[in-house]
């Protein structure tokens, strides 16, 4: 399956997401073309240019419409009107829902009252709609995004001047990796914020991926302190153990019942939560204590940190950020005498899943464990 990593080292926008996959390969001339069918009036086009050395594409949308307000109801009908793909009309409409939440949320309005004005301009229409042209014409099934460069300082705006990450920005990545780094200026975009966060699988490391091809998109500035660019990576999913970015969440309880903890536990993996261990440890004063261990998404963090205080009796936690190894796994099913069992496969071995397992046993009137031996007979049987 093909994949794209969105490496965001100097921000992301909306033209510097069409850049770098036109850049990639992405037919541009095909994308300007569909493009032209908004009828937005607006002239598309791209060239080859250089940011600190590294070449790279610049797409540019030359605007002369008078008309700079729009409201989503209006921009969705433009999308669904155009001669675009199905997916492409699905995802620039997702984006721009959640473009218009980010919006209205900053806003304190409506969303059906949010004037899209520097994002609802013709411009921000073909970079939203030509981003997610893009990853169709390249074939992209599954996106995934780098920490994200917000750029600091502030930016003028039709609202007045707004510091950076501006409030839509800062709505958009709630719960996402980024940082500021570089010259003080916007480096990300409510509009490349927008694509990034919707369209995004995750955001963290690299996936574990072969490399194919990759792109640069160039932003408008050309820094002296580094490579305005964004960069996409395109390659085929490996097999390789996945490294992903988790936050693992900790506390130390002596006053909780087994009976609050294990409700806990539950309580957490029905909330998100990657994994949740409970340890034994002695704490001060030589009191007996369980130590809680939540294993989470970064996006996630807040809320199981939350849930962690709710549902037992600590006082504080600790939030440490951390890499998690996985292996691709895939599922397939072997009939046992007891009925269908479902067995996760991966690189290095195998094992028949517990809940399916557990159901046959329970019906069966037979041990567990030998249910579990019968699947992994058959299993390995059938795989010979």
């Amino acid at each position: 399956m093909k994949i794209c990593y969105l490496d965001a080292f100097s921000g992301i926008s909306g033209d510097m997401t069409v850049g770098a996959l036109i850049d990639a390969g992405a037919n541009g001339n095909a994308l300007v073309d569909a493009l032209h069918s908004l009828k937005t009036e607006a002239v598309c086009s791209f060239e080859r240019t250089k940011r600190r050395g590294i070449a790279a594409t610049k797409f540019h949308v030359q605007v002369n419409e008078s008309k700079k307000h729009r409201h989503l109801p209006h921009i969705l009908e433009m999308i669904d009107a155009a001669a675009l793909p199905e997916l492409t009309k699905r995802n620039a409409a997702a984006v721009f829902q959640r473009l218009g939440e980010a919006e209205a949320s900053a806003h304190d309005v409506p969303i059906e009252k949010v004037h899209f004005h520097e994002v609802g301009a013709a411009d921000s229409i073909a970079d939203i709609v030509g981003a997610c042209l893009g990853f169709e014409l390249l074939g992209v099934k599954e996106i995934y995004c780098s920490p994200v460069n917000t750029g600091s300082g502030t930016v003028k705006t039709e609202h007045g001047i707004l510091p950076i990450p501006a409030p839509a920005t800062a709505a958009l990545l709630a719960g996402k990796p980024a940082y500021a780094s570089g010259p003080a200026k916007e480096l990300t975009t409510p509009t490349g914020a927008a694509i990034a966060a919707t369209l995004a699988k995750e955001f963290g490391p690299m996936p574990p991926m072969k490399l194919g091809v990759s792109g640069y998109g160039a932003g408008t500035y050309d820094f002296d302190e580094q490579a305005n660019l964004l960069r996409i990576l395109v390659g085929e999913r490996s097999g390789a153990a996945e490294a992903t970015a988790v936050s693992v969440i900790e506390a130390n309880i002596d006053d909780s019942s087994p009976e609050v903890l294990g409700y806990a536990l539950d309580r957490l993996l029905e909330a998100g939560a990657l994994d949740v261990t409970l340890s034994p440890l002695l704490m001060k004063k030589n009191r007996p204590g369980t130590l809680l261990r939540v294993v989470a998404r970064p996006e996630d963090q807040e809320t199981l940190a939350a849930q962690v205080m709710k549902e037992t009796s600590t006082l504080g936690i600790r939030i440490v950020a951390a890499e998690r190894r996985v292996q691709e796994r895939r599922l397939i099913e072997v009939e046992t005498k007891f009925g269908k069992v479902r067995i996760k496969q991966s690189e290095t071995g195998f094992a028949p899943e517990y809940e399916d397992c557990r159901k046959l046993a329970a019906g069966a009137g037979v041990a567990l464990k030998e249910v579990l031996a019968e699947a992994a007979y058959v299993y390995l049987k059938s795989s010979r």
